[in-house]
């Protein structure tokens, strides 16, 4: 199983550098978990940089996957994963998410760096 963060959904619509580092997990929803929070994050980002149209439609290709929302197990989880981690909320909820779903998480944020389960690579600058 897969989870893609934020960053990583954005670098694959986008067309990033990193944009193949992505496309294995992107590319099979049958092996894909979407938290929620990344649908908000990706829907927001692309509505301010583009249009509801384009926001829109990437948000239909993340939902080819299995969407998952925040249960309040999960919000535990991610609180107590904030905390020991020091991560941001979204960061906490994602990466919890992903260990819930026994996924591979794929980023390109330095938050995730060096975490257990996670595929990171740096973002190209």
């Amino acid at each position: 199983m897969n989870v893609v963060d934020s960053s990583g959904w954005l670098e694959y619509f986008g067309g990033g550098v990193n944009a193949d580092f992505f496309a294995p997990a992107v590319e099979d929803p049958s092996t894909l978990i979407v938290p929620t929070i990344t649908l908000y994050e990706v829907f927001k980002r692309i509505l301010q940089q583009r249009d509801e149209n384009a926001a829109l439609q990437a948000v239909a290709v993340m939902q080819q996957g299995t969407v998952v929302g925040l249960s309040d197990d999960l919000a535990l989880r991610s609180a107590s994963l904030s905390v020991r981690l020091r991560l941001p909320m979204a960061d906490s909820i994602i990466l919890a998410t992903s260990h819930a779903s026994e996924a591979t998480l794929w980023t390109q944020d330095s938050d995730f760096e060096g975490i257990e389960g996670v595929r990171y690579l740096a973002r190209s600058r």
